[in-house]
């Protein structure tokens, strides 16, 4: 593919994020017909398909994919000499395009702020989502790493663990089993459990955890994707759940929620940084990356509350689950 321009490449990323020829004629000032040609001219020089019409709109085939990871690298290495350049005018500047799963909301904007306070002239993108809009996200080459539990399996990236992320049971003050020590999941099998949406990593570590136990759900019909509604009925003393021991500490700690005392808990979970292993990071990039891996830990809430501080593989199962 001598022939292989910016403008194709660009066209085919306009396309692969907009879904549709036509909104990516209009991004592009071109008219669908001439988009449309250019699309095909590059399909037919790679004897490949680069889009597959579905329901939802045009998605890169991997071919198409192929030609996404080649604009990202080029889109990379202009961003790479851009910092340079500015660093060599003592700006010491830069972007990052971050993910993060929903449950690190919690913790995230406090990393960020550790980070800009030693790089001030670094710009922060932050995108918060589901553990699959992020991991889609990280596919498509929108972001330079994410912040998340469970790192994808389908596709080649690399991953380091920066932290620990216990689960803990929460209930209301008032509930009868407040105070119990040594609790068995038998015990719990009276309570009403309010849970995580379907393929959510909690939802995956609480049937693990019950697994056996027959247990109630409870009768109320909620946002269960939301960690806040959760708490909230929760707080309310329409059940318990086992949630992130980060989304709770301040409730723990001032007194609105408690945890309880189940052999087997906390159960020990991890944060991990992920980035495509094809991903070349920027200089600005590599920098949060290297800042993660060194103080990301000490950014996280903290648990002393929870009775979680010393949560280790000894201290419960240890599960590799998204949030």
């Amino acid at each position: 593919m001598r022939n292989l321009s910016l403008k194709q490449l660009q066209a085919v990323a306009a396309v692969a994020r907009l879904g549709t020829m036509t909104r990516a004629a209009q991004e592009l000032n071109v008219t669908s017909a001439a988009l449309y040609a250019r699309i095909r001219q590059l399909e037919e020089e790679a004897g490949l398909l680069l889009f597959d019409r579905t329901p939802t709109g045009l998605k890169p085939t991997d071919a198409g994919r192929e030609m996404l990871w080649a604009i990202d690298s080029i889109n990379t290495v202009l961003e790479t000499c851009t910092d340079r350049l500015r660093t060599l005018k003592g700006g010491g500047g830069g972007r990052v395009t971050m993910g993060v799963v929903s449950t690190a909301k919690y913790f995230a904007p406090q990393v960020i702020a550790g980070f800009v306070g030693r790089y001030p002239g670094v710009e922060i993108n932050l995108s918060v989502g589901n553990r699959g809009s992020t991991v889609e996200a990280l596919r498509n080459y929108e972001i330079d790493f994410a912040i998340m539990g469970r790192p994808p399996r389908d596709f080649a990236i690399e991953a380091e663990i920066f932290g620990p992320h216990p689960i803990v049971l929460i209930a209301a003050p008032s509930n009868p089993l407040a105070g119990r020590k040594g609790l068995t999941r038998a015990d719990l099998s009276e309570e009403s459990f309010l849970v995580r949406e379907e393929g959510s990593g909690t939802r995956t570590v609480f049937e693990e955890f019950m697994s056996g136990v027959i247990i109630k759900r409870a009768k109320l019909g909620i946002d269960s994707g939301s960690n806040e509604t959760i708490k909230q009925a929760v707080m309310a003393g329409l059940g318990i759940a086992l949630l992130s021991a980060h989304t709770v500490a301040a409730e723990v700690e001032s007194g609105r929620l408690i945890t309880l005392d189940v052999q087997g808990l906390p159960i020990r979970r991890d944060w991990y940084a992920v980035r495509r292993a094809d991903k070349v990071l920027s200089p600005a990039a590599r920098a949060f990356w290297e800042y993660l891996m060194q103080d990301g830990a000490r950014w996280l809430p903290g648990l002393d509350a929870l009775g979680t501080a010393d949560a280790s593989p000894a201290a419960g199962p240890r599960a590799e689950a998204s949030a």
